[in-house]
């Protein structure tokens, strides 16, 4: 039990050492998977399997820009949380956007905006009513 916890802190201190440099790698894979042509994709063998993807995609977004968050001092949990569907919300706004004047092979979808809204709302509540505890820096 005491291995369990001794990793478990330290795979938590990593992620909070590194919380930034996760948020934007994630973000910017997440711009390049939007902005390139997936035609090639597998298929989910559902109609509705792109928006599957982007409800995880948003809701991993939302949890990395939160742990981020975690890291700033004078944030409480309510700033945490709202700084990271901001950032969330906005961002997938303006992929879409984006989706529509700057690419051939994709274009903008409002149902893929509220895939996107969804899961970073998800996550939000899911964030709100589980107890965070900090983690101590090593």
């Amino acid at each position: 039990m005491a291995y369990y916890r001794q990793t478990h802190t330290k795979i938590l201190s990593v992620l909070k050492k590194y919380a930034l440099i996760i948020a934007l790698g994630f973000t910017s894979a997440l711009t390049f998977l939007s902005l390139v042509n997936l035609r090639k994709m597998p298929n989910l063998g559902v109609s509705f399997g792109d928006k599957i993807f982007h409800f995880i995609a948003y809701a991993l977004m939302t949890l990395v820009w939160f742990n981020y968050a975690t890291t700033l001092r004078n944030f409480n949990k309510t700033k945490q949380i709202l700084l990271a569907v901001v950032i969330s919300v906005v961002f997938g706004m303006i992929i879409e956007l984006l989706q529509g004047a700057l690419t051939v092979t994709r274009e903008a979808d409002l149902n893929d905006i509220i895939a996107n809204n969804i899961g970073v709302f998800v996550v939000a509540l899911f964030l709100w009513l589980i107890p965070v505890k900090d983690v101590k820096k090593y």
